[in-house]
């Protein structure tokens, strides 16, 4: 092998020489809309069933390892032709339909959003994502596209991508790295006018980082990707694009801040100033700090008033349910990477390290990732309904005094593409039952539950077909593992008969983290050992899954599972397939059975296998975490427990393995195997039909999209255009005003209420409240005084309490004023009312902000003779 070190070496290109007929080939290869079209795949899949294969489904490489002899006889192939004429109009179709805010109520005219990921799962063939985090991050490049959105993805370009996984003789997980060839991936570099692939800088310490852009279209979508594999970089720098997760601390850092302010300098140098920047996760929360940077010189205004602005502009998702998950930096780390840019920012170090602080006193606290991304995005969200909960219990320190529900993390719950995931027989058995709209509209309830309409019968036949072919899949996998290790005869002949294609199949894969308890199921190994031995009505399992490579207990997992599979007694019911990614998930949604899942409550953010799942009409059994918690009814599937939480994590996983074992015992193996006289498990189907009627319209990719256009998109669209008004004189005079909240805020107090001891309410009846407050040199118009009401438990805590306004009726001098309004309550009980003053200008709106909250307190208790005076106000600023 001769190094560029060595020689100098001189590149040229070599592409397809394909006959003019099939040119249009390569537009499709270059453009991922194939990867959700059954109709482009069987094109490809034409051209050679087994290079298909061989290529692992990329098209680019398939049209250009076709032999000339081949692509020939495909040229003068009539049949041929028309299909490609036929997708290739498809494709047209897709490019020039109208977007779906054209016929919107709240059509924003032009704007632009930049979606930041550190992975983007698109297809097998591109290796450039991990798991269910860049999977949800492709799902939405192609919503965004079935939309019509005006939306750019951005990302890194691993050279290696993610590991490859395989097993050892002990079952033992090993790990090795491809080396992607990016001429024969469906990737592009992005060519300036002079015709040179563009570039941008960073800075590092020391030096400067050349970053090359590159593009992949998916569908309408451009999704740019950068790369610092470059000649002119150092060897170390020219890593940093090397592996997803891989690396040390000061590798991640370099990644961030190539992926966040490299992404920004990508953009502007293609012509792109987004209006909205999106950061999925915090691994791209550096990008805020370069666009405040650039607002602060272009407008010459200091690092508050560009705070404002921007992060009016930022949606932050976060996916990580336990602060062990995020990315957080030692202080000297900070200082190390950003001692050259915290002047730019007309911010001095400390005010930097306090940005990723939960607590910004707290000078020896690690600066964290999603902090930052917290402090400078007004719009956060939590990836489910009980995720955001999570959250916003996680992060409740960074807006002190502020009731736990009034969190600024809302929710938007996880969604897959359906026709990514769902088989082609299904999206057939679809097209002829609800129509083409499906395609176009998945979020549209009311077409989906037209699956009912269908006959029992034919909808078995496709999803017996689809576990017939997994198993057989399966088996392929399984006999290649084995002669790859030169096992004899018998270990090969053992793979090609295992599982049974007509037996009730349970698919577990997932990444293999501790808190996923992969091996809850191997509990009670003798209680499995019967039902894995039951002829009559047997029962498979088929698992998969990586562990992180420093995950020595996820790594014990899968061994133990695999030495449980090797028992003899087993009688081959369990297999684990290796090297879980697109292709391995695909098959497993589509010809699976039951999808099971079994993480500890609360620590699974959402989990989006199981909503592929569901879409091809598999039942999930699982744990009420995640996205199930809100998706789950008995006519869908099954819950392992009522939602409890456990102390004791022994006790919680003896507790829901034997609730576990119940279910498929008495529940699923019958349900399964009561068959009518045509063989057709009629319950059964019923239960799948209604999994697709009833979870695919509410969670697939297009309705979550839709949602972060309405909810987030859209008011950070337009609170971002009015503070921005007049060269941002808007904004600058929202910084100012929150100054002057912060500068005044130790001034207030609650003065008199009443009444101060209520009589007894009566249902439904109002009572009248006056209060008092001094609001020293904050105007009435300035702030909004409350009046927090609710229920009280046991310890006189309000529980889900609700905040009422009350109005200013009169100016009492010196800064004092009189409220008043009503409260009223809906059931009888305990009740209680507190008083409190929250921001209240026009500017501000409903922006929930750090340390402005003040509550009336009770009055300090008077010290003892032994105890000095206690100076604290009754009154606190939160």
């Amino acid at each position: 092998m001769l190094s560029p070190n060595l020689a100098r070496i001189r590149q040229f290109a070599v592409v397809p020489s394909l006959p003019r007929k099939l040119e249009p080939l390569l537009d499709l290869a270059c453009n991922l809309w194939w990867t959700w079209h059954p109709e482009a795949v069987r094109l490809f899949e034409r051209i050679d069933a087994n290079l298909w294969e061989q290529t692992h489904h990329n098209p680019v490489q398939l049209v250009g390892r076709c032999s000339q002899t081949r692509l020939d006889e495909l040229a003068a192939d009539e049949g041929f032709l028309v299909s490609l004429q036929r997708v290739e109009a498809n494709l047209t179709r897709h490019m020039e339909r109208e977007p779906w805010l054209a016929q919107h109520e709240r059509n924003p005219g032009d704007f632009t959003i930049a979606y930041f990921c550190t992975e983007f799962g698109l297809s097998e063939c591109l290796q450039i994502y991990s798991g269910g985090l860049g999977c949800l991050a492709g799902d939405h490049l192609k919503s965004a596209s079935e939309l019509a959105l005006p939306l750019v993805g951005v990302g890194l370009l691993y050279r290696h991508g993610y590991f490859q996984q395989y097993l050892n003789a002990d079952g033992w997980q090993q790990e090795f790295y491809a080396d992607l060839d990016f001429s024969n991936l469906p990737v592009r570099e992005v060519l300036g006018d002079d015709g040179r692939q563009i570039k941008v800088y960073v800075h590092l310490p020391g030096h400067d980082v050349a970053i090359a852009l590159w593009k992949v279209r998916v569908g309408r979508i451009d999704l740019y990707l950068l790369d610092t594999n470059l000649p002119e970089n150092i060897e170390a720098d020219r890593g940093i694009t090397g592996h997803l997760y891989g690396g040390d601390m000061e590798m991640r850092i370099q990644q961030e801040i190539v992926l966040g302010i490299g992404g920004v300098r990508a953009l502007e140098a293609v012509g792109i100033r987004p209006d909205i920047c999106h950061m999925n996760e915090g691994h791209s929360a550096f990008l805020a700090l370069e666009r405040i940077t650039r607002l602060v010189h272009e407008h010459d205004v200091s690092f508050d008033i560009a705070r404002h602005y921007a992060a009016a502009s930022h949606v932050f998702t976060t996916h990580t349910p336990v602060p062990a998950g995020i990315d957080r930096f030692p202080p000297e780390l900070i200082v190390k990477y950003f001692s050259h840019y915290h002047d730019d920012l007309r911010l001095d170090m400390e005010g930097l390290l306090a940005l990723g602080r939960e607590n910004v006193s707290a000078r020896t606290e690690f600066f964290s990732m999603a902090v930052l991304a917290l402090r400078t995005a007004d719009w956060c969200n939590g990836v489910s309904a009980l995720h955001g909960v999570v959250s916003r219990k996680m992060w409740q320190n960074i807006w002190p005094g502020v009731p736990e529900p009034e969190i600024p993390i809302n929710h938007v719950t996880n969604g897959v593409h359906a026709r990514s995931w769902m088989s082609r027989e299904l999206i057939e058995l679809l097209d002829g039952y609800l129509g083409p709209q499906w395609q176009v509209n998945p979020s549209d309830q009311t077409g989906w539950s037209s699956i009912h309409e269908g006959p029992d019968e034919e909808l078995w036949r496709i999803h017996e077909r689809c576990r017939r072919r997994l198993i057989r899949w399966t088996r392929q996998q399984l006999r290649r593992y084995v002669e790859t290790r030169g096992a004899d005869a018998t270990m090969i002949e053992n793979a090609a008969e295992a599982l049974d294609p007509n037996a009730l199949t349970i698919g577990f894969a997932r990444r293999f983290a501790t808190y996923k308890r992969g091996n809850l199921i191997l509990k009670d190994p003798d209680r499995l050992l019967r039902m894995l031995g039951n002829s009559d009505r047997p029962v498979q399992f088929i698992i998969a899954g990586k562990a992180h490579p420093a995950d020595g207990a996820g790594k014990e997992l899968i061994r133990d599972l695999v030495h449980f599979a090797r028992d003899a007694k087993v009688g081959r019911r369990i297999v684990f397939v290796e090297n879980y990614d697109i292709n391995v998930a695909r098959h497993l949604v589509q010809g699976c059975d039951v999808w099971l899942n079994t993480p500890r409550r609360g620590m699974e953010a959402s989990g989006t296998s199981g909503m592929k799942a569901a879409l091809n009409g598999v039942l999930n059994c699982s744990v009420l975490d995640g996205w199930w918690d809100e998706a789950f009814s008995p006519d869908v599937g099954w819950a392992v427990g009522g939602g409890e939480t456990y102390l004791n994590g022994d006790v919680q996983d003896d507790v829901e393995s034997r609730a576990l074992y119940d279910l498929i015992e008495k529940y699923i193996i019958p349900l399964f195997y009561d068959r009518d006289d045509r063989g057709t498990p009629a319950q059964w189907v019923a239960r799948m039909k209604d999994s697709i009627a009833i979870l695919a319209p509410r969670f697939n990719t297009n309705r979550m999209v839709r949602q972060y256009v309405e909810d987030l998109y859209l008011p950070a669209l337009h609170r971002t255009r009015r503070l921005g008004a007049d060269g941002l004189g808007s904004a600058r005079a929202a910084a100012e005003m929150t100054w002057h909240l912060r500068e005044a805020w130790n001034d207030l107090r609650i003065e008199e209420v009443a009444p101060e001891t209520p009589e007894p309410l009566g249902v439904g009846e109002e009572m009248e409240l006056s209060v008092v407050a001094s609001l020293g040199r904050l105007a009435p118009d300035q702030v909004r005084v409350q009046v927090y009401f609710g229920m009280l438990d046991n310890d006189g805590r309000i529980a889900d309490g609700a905040a009422t306004d009350l109005e200013h009726l009169e100016d009492l001098g010196d800064g004092r004023h009189r409220f008043s309004g009503g409260i009223a309550a809906t059931g009888s009980g305990r009740h209680g009312f507190a008083l409190r003053v929250i921001p209240g200008t026009e500017l501000i709106g409903d922006m929930v902000l750090p340390g402005l909250i003040y509550w009336d307190h009770l009055p300090a208790l008077a010290p003892s003779l032994d105890e000095p005076e206690d100076t604290t106000a009754s009154g606190s600023a939160a």
